[in-house]
């Protein structure tokens, strides 16, 4: 059945935990390809490996979702490797990696919300 298909995909947990070397930044991408693309976190750990030349102890974190999939690979990618995985294929399908960027950092106080600014009045609303 589709639906259980579509299920089983969502479900998946990530895998490859693998400890990245020691002293390596990793950075979170999103790739184009997912379940419904019937990539494998196997086929997607070789493909990385053979065209990035990523040490496969340095791809982690491979969540496979229906349409895309997220892995943890090492910062310090070139950016002409950078450019050649988004043209990359995987059952005809291109990657198309981007870096995702974090969202746990702090804010600074320069940030300010979004709406009208707020003006302290004494009086609200009488005529005079």
């Amino acid at each position: 059945m589709d639906s259980e298909d579509k299920h089983d995909c969502m479900d998946k947990r990530p895998t490859g935990t693998v400890v990245a070397q020691a002293g390596i930044k990793m950075v979170r991408y999103r790739l184009d390809v997912g379940c419904k693309h019937q990539v494998t976190p196997e086929e997607l750990r070789k493909v990385l490996i053979e065209e990035s030349g990523v040490d496969k102890n340095n791809i982690n974190n491979i969540n496979i979702q229906g349409d895309y999939t997220l892995v943890e690979l090492p910062d310090e990618m070139p950016p002409d490797i950078f450019q050649h995985l988004k043209s990359v294929e995987i059952n005809q399908h291109k990657l198309d990696i981007k870096r995702i960027k974090a969202r746990n950092k702090k804010r600074g106080n320069n940030h300010r919300r979004r709406g009208k600014t707020r003006t302290p009045q004494a009086d609200n609303g009488g005529s005079g």
